[in-house]
């Protein structure tokens, strides 16, 4: 029995689909004007996950993710670019396939792009205006009037007072209230724009998830997700929109999976302490920050650093030091099973990762201690399950030891370790030693110093 920590409910709810046998889910997806970072690719590989385990459980799995490919972002960096809109959205896009791709990421069902449901999004604001919950401004923009919601904030969970205490709101002195937010902006020099009932413009952002899950599931489905970031304001949002047209429930469950913290501050631009996958991608292996990534509970937050990439690849590594030390055979999987039940009892209690991954590493001890093929082989089986495990075993391990450390990077962790030694911080050196040893990296310790050669 599937249980899913719905944020609409603030619990853990049981799932019960609205059509047996079929699950229809919705993810925001990326804004195509620059590289991906760790945050997106987060979203990108809880959602698959989810999809996956879904799909195990014997669901015929509708998986919609969309791509905003207009928005203020998009234009402002086209125009620093010289480049035109088309154009970066489509290499940015491009870029997003290839970091998901190497995630092991598979593609959504459907997705949609924004520009290409404009017309939707236009019949959908008519709608809301025709209701009372939108206006047209005398500036050619149209709002969405928040205080004709009665539902407003139900997801976030606060009051309107609240979140207008609580949020930066900017100053427009073409809305009714502060709170309102833009559905149509009206056209501005240089930029693209298209014909409506309200004078030549462009969507507002938060219209054109509601446009497009309308467009694949009409006015009601299972499962809306994405980042933590996006519950307030623009689920809230998306919520006044549809229900407030429709009438209805928009979704019946809500999963938000949490933020990616770099060495436990928040990750941010501002800060400098933003990467993207491309960045990681650089120094570890895709699979390893896949695992990274599922180690942790999705509504947990992650805290990305080297040292937890590290432990995340060397985690890995044991699991397919297993698989190399012992041949997996095909399994057809017993789900009562003892660790296959456990596996199961795990992932369907909030999709619980961490429990699941200790699974495995009980499976790779077992393959080990008897060496058991069957365990082995199970262990390969429940790990396709999370995207995990399916390479060969050997050249997995080959791999990592060409490519992991540059011979900068060894010489590097050498002086990590002697310097930690100096200061007689002994375990912090027996960890490096270790980290190079499971990437297949030696040293020996001479009177000229430190030396390291290949295994």
């Amino acid at each position: 029995m599937l249980k899913i920590y719905n944020s609409m409910g603030r619990e853990k709810q049981v799932f019960v689909p609205m059509q047996s046998g079929r699950v229809r889910m919705y993810v925001c997806g990326i804004t195509a004007y620059d590289y991906c970072h760790i945050g997106h690719g987060r979203v990108l590989v809880v959602f698959d996950m989810i999809a996956r385990w879904l799909a195990s459980s014997g669901y015929v799995v509708e998986y919609v993710r969309n791509i905003t490919d207009i928005d203020d972002k998009i234009i402002k960096r086209a125009a620093e670019n010289g480049e035109a809109i088309g154009r970066l959205t489509e290499r940015y896009t491009a870029a997003m396939h290839e970091d998901a791709a190497a995630l092991g990421v598979l593609p959504p069902t459907h997705e949609p792009r924004a520009t290409d449901f404009i017309s939707q999004m236009i019949a959908l604001i008519s709608v809301l205006i025709e209701r009372g919950l939108a206006y047209p401004a005398d500036n050619g923009d149209v709002y969405y009037a928040v205080r004709e919601f009665p539902g407003y904030g139900k997801l976030s969970g606060k009051s309107l007072e609240e979140l207008r205490a609580g949020e930066r709101v900017e100053i427009d002195l073409h809305k009714r209230d502060p709170l309102d937010f833009v559905l149509w902006k009206a056209a501005k020099p240089g930029e693209p724009a298209w014909m409506s009932p309200w004078g030549e413009g462009r969507p507002g952002w938060h219209i054109e998830c509601s446009a497009m899950s309308e467009h694949y599931f009409s006015h009601h489905f299972d499962l809306h997700g994405g980042g933590q970031d996006l519950q307030f304001p623009h689920h809230e949002n998306e919520i006044a929109q549809s229900e407030g047209a429709h009438r209805c429930a928009l979704a019946n469950y809500w999963i938000h999976n949490g933020f990616v913290r770099i060495d436990n501050e928040k990750m941010s631009k501002s800060l400098g302490n933003f990467f993207t996958i491309r960045d990681v991608l650089g120094k570890y292996d895709a699979e390893s920050l896949r695992f990274f990534i599922l180690r942790a509970h999705y509504r947990s937050p992650l805290n990305y650093s080297d040292h937890q990439l590290d432990d995340a690849r060397q985690a890995l590594n044991r699991l397919y030091t297993a698989l190399r030390n012992v041949p997996a055979v095909n399994v057809e999987v017993d789900w009562e099973e003892p660790y296959a039940a456990r596996f199961k009892a795990a992932m369907d209690d909030d999709f619980n990762t961490p429990e699941a991954v200790a699974v495995l590493f009980e499976l790779a001890n077992e393959a080990n201690k008897q060496k058991s093929p069957h365990f082995a082989g199970l262990l390969k089986h429940l790990g396709a399950h999370l995207g995990l495990l399916q390479k060969d075993p050997a050249g997995h391990l080959q791999a990592l030891t060409e490519t992991a450390y540059s011979t900068e990077q060894i010489e590097q962790l050498i002086a990590d370790r002697a310097a930690a030694r100096k200061v007689k911080d002994f375990a912090r050196g027996d960890r490096i030693r270790q980290q190079l040893l499971d990437a297949g990296i030696v040293l020996e310790d001479g009177g000229q110093g430190t030396t390291w050669r290949r295994n």
